[in-house]
């Protein structure tokens, strides 16, 4: 076993330069250190790697095997060196990122455009996933931030930082048109036939916790995998949707649903940017993060 892979780094130098002061001066050395370096390699290797020519030096045949070896080894950890910096540099790397169909739509989509515009070269993977699953992804070191809803638990080493209050609704079609404009007490929920979220979803988590602090209990008609389909089932008369208002807005401007009122405000709670402190992030994943983050206190976000 060789001591010192410094001894190799100037072998190769100069195999390839086949010439010691060139090498020397590449590797802005000394000619002495040079050729000490590679006396101490041919005695550890136990055999002479070079002789000398008119026009500097050559390898013997023992020098060109080991030279085939040692510059497959080296030239691989020069490109190992250049990709790293262009990693660095954001002209190559992935940022992976953990999201909801509701975090993507309403709050990272415009964020992942633009950062596409600034840096095409850096891959972007999103995992589509309810907020339990990307925490558990985050703290496996499967993405390098989840953008969640709360609630959620920041147990450990996750720290979160709010970038965007949202709202919670229930609305409705033409069919419950007699509950239009009229203040309901939310134990009314439990006459309704409601859509929600499945149970394994914050946004289903929230509202089942707060109803249920008002002594309300929901036991829902349909329970979706997305947002999207309970707009859609609400349009079609099939019940009162549970939904964030965003969801809804485009139907409830153009008149095709409503939204309920009750005698109590429902919380507003927050879509949250969520790291694992174990985990460090990517070049790639550290500056789209500075970006959301910066743009959230311009605007005067809470982070």
């Amino acid at each position: 076993m060789i001591s010192s892979l410094e001894y190799y780094k100037v072998f190769y130098y100069v195999a390839t330069r086949k010439s010691l002061t060139m090498a020397a001066a590449e590797l802005s050395i000394s000619q002495p250190a040079v050729s000490q370096s590679i006396k101490q390699l041919e005695q550890e290797v136990g055999t002479k790697l070079f002789v000398r020519t008119s026009k500097g030096v050559k390898l013997t045949t023992e020098g060109e095997l080991l030279f085939r070896y040692v510059s497959k080894g080296y030239e691989q950890m020069e490109l190992g060196e250049k990709k790293l910096a262009q990693m660095q540099n954001l002209e190559l790397g992935e940022v992976h990122i953990g999201a909801s169909d509701m975090t993507l739509r309403f709050f990272l989509l415009p964020y992942l455009e633009r950062f596409h515009e600034e840096y095409p070269k850096i891959r972007v993977v999103v995992s589509n996933a309810p907020t339990p699953e990307t925490l558990r992804s985050l703290q496996e070191g499967k993405i390098d931030f989840g953008l969640v809803s709360e609630p959620f638990e920041t147990t450990g080493s996750l720290q979160a930082v709010k970038v965007k209050e949202i709202e919670d609704v229930f609305v409705a079609g033409l069919k419950f048109i007699p509950y239009k404009n009229k203040t309901l007490d939310l134990q009314e929920l439990e006459k309704l036939p409601l859509i929600t979220l499945e149970k394994n979803t914050s946004t289903r988590c929230y509202m089942d916790a707060y109803l249920e602090g008002n002594g309300v209990v929901m036991r829902p008609e349909f329970e979706l995998a997305t947002s999207d389909m309970i707009v859609q089932f609400a349009l079609r008369n099939l019940g009162v949707g549970c939904i964030m208002r965003e969801f809804a807005a485009e139907c409830l401007e153009e008149g095709k649903l409503f939204e309920l009122r009750f005698n109590k405000m429902i919380p507003k709670r927050d879509f949250c940017l969520v790291t694992d402190r174990r985990n460090p992030l990517s070049a790639a994943g550290r500056k789209l993060l500075e970006m959301i983050v910066a743009d959230t206190q311009d605007r005067g976000g809470d982070v």
